[in-house]
C-alpha cells in the first residue's frame, strides 16, 4: 500500500474551510487501486495552514491512472468567474507531492 500526501500550504484560516472538499463522496472512490482520502490540518503554525491530503492506494500505477484522469482534471480545475466578475485569488501558498510506501504497521486490540 502507498500513501501518496499532497502537502498543500495555504493563507491562514483556509485549511479548515477546505478541508471536506478533498473528501466528497464521487468518482475517485470507484478507481481501481484507490482505498481512501483523509485531510489532516497540521496544528500550531503561524504564519499559515497546512493542509496534508493523504490518499492511499494499492499500488503506484493506479495512483498514477487516477493522475491521468478525466476524474483528476475535472477535480482540480478551477472554477471560471461568473460574468463580469474578477477571478478568484487561490489560497494555496504552494504544494509538494510525497509519496510513501507503508512498511509496517499495528492495530489496536479489540476491546
Amino acid at each position: 500500500m502507498y500513501i501518496v500526501t499532497n502537502r498543500i500550504k495555504m493563507k491562514k484560516g483556509f485549511a479548515e474551510r477546505l478541508a471536506p472538499n478533498f473528501t466528497k463522496p464521487g468518482p475517485l472512490q470507484e478507481m481501481k487501486g484507490f482505498i481512501k482520502v483523509e485531510t489532516v490540518i497540521t496544528q500550531n503554525l503561524e504564519e499559515h495552514d497546512e493542509l496534508n491530503v493523504n490518499m492511499y492506494w494499492e499500488d503506484l500505477d493506479s495512483f498514477q491512472a487516477w493522475k491521468e484522469s478525466d476524474i483528476f482534471k475535472q477535480a482540480h480545475k478551477r472554477p471560471e468567474p461568473k460574468q463580469g466578475e474578477e477571478p478568484k485569488e487561490s489560497p494555496m501558498l504552494g504544494s509538494e507531492l510525497v509519496i510513501g510506501k507503508v512498511a509496517t504497521t499495528v492495530e489496536a486490540i479489540g476491546k
